[in-house]
């Protein structure tokens, strides 16, 4: 074989990727399905108000659907000159104080429970029917019942917050606990654990994943226990306002307030899922393109 052939035979060869060139295209390709993701979230906002805003202009009522722009313009009035109720940092305050002391109570009695009745089969079996009636009771009652016991004040709408986190916490320790690999009890209880031992150091860490998955949709019903209790009685708070708006039928002002919450719970969402990812960050992440082929 002659030189020349040997040369163009080597340069026929594929080239192998080092590791850091496989990084590299991983990460390139991360960053733009994220971009794409982002530009496609952001066409549909786009389109969605844009469309809204055409329709109040030229086909459909304002006074009753409002549009973007007059909403807008209320939550620059809210923002720059206040309510007529005060600062609006401050019913935001209120509501999400209300929100976050219900969540944290509800939270861990949630676990709590969850947890004990989890690993207990009789007192579950016993408990069942009445854990069972208690979340079927409609929240919006208990709402109107919290505000005749405890007032118009902070008691009431916390009361309302805590019974809604406190059975979206529940059912996910309860299943959390049930989960527990069985063998990694016998082989502790073999070696001598007590069941205190194998509370902390199994059960509450197998069911961790469980209970911080929990927490995304509780925090989203602590906001809805906060608002729904304002809404029924309340002296301040972003329920307050809405149904002040509702009153004096401010149609931008309903919608102004619902997205007020909107993006408080977006932003607990956000620090939610960051704690999650952080305290979770032995479980294995599944990439966008295993994502993509499970969908």
């Amino acid at each position: 074989m002659s030189l020349e052939t040997s040369a163009a035979s080597a340069e026929q060869l594929p080239v192998l990727e080092t590791e850091q060139d496989v990084l590299a295209r991983a990460k390139r390709s991360a960053a733009r399905h994220r971009r794409n993701v982002w530009l496609l979230r952001l066409a549909i906002v786009v389109v969605w108000l844009g469309s809204w805003e055409l329709a109040g202009r030229f086909w459909i009522d304002p006074f009753f659907y409002s549009m973007p722009s007059k909403i807008w313009q209320r939550l620059a009035e809210w923002f720059t000159t206040g309510t007529d109720f005060g600062s609006v940092w401050y019913q935001i305050l209120v509501t999400v104080e209300e929100a976050f002391l219900g969540f944290v109570l509800g939270a861990i009695a949630g676990v709590l429970c969850g947890v004990v009745l989890g690993r207990s089969r009789y007192l579950a079996e016993v408990l069942a029917p009445f854990i069972k009636a208690a979340n079927a009771m409609p929240r919006i009652v208990l709402a109107a019942l919290f505000v005749i016991w405890f007032g118009l004040g902070l008691s009431s709408k916390v009361a309302t917050v805590f019974v809604l986190v406190f059975f979206a916490v529940f059912f996910n320790a309860f299943t959390g606990a049930r989960e527990v690999d069985r063998n990694l009890i016998d082989n502790a209880r073999i070696l001598g654990a007590t069941r205190g031992q194998v509370l902390r150091s199994i059960v509450l860490p197998s069911a961790t994943s469980w209970i911080l998955s929990s927490l995304h949709v509780a925090f989203g019903f602590a906001l809805i226990g906060a608002v729904v209790g304002e809404y029924t009685g309340a002296k301040a708070g972003m329920g307050f306002l809405i149904a002040n708006a509702q009153g004096t039928f401010d149609t931008a002002g309903v919608y102004g307030g619902m997205l007020i919450v909107m993006v408080v719970a977006l932003f607990a969402e956000w620090v939610i899922g960051t704690a999650e990812r952080r305290l979770l960050r032995w479980r294995p992440q599944m990439s966008a393109d295993d994502g993509n082929r499970a969908i």
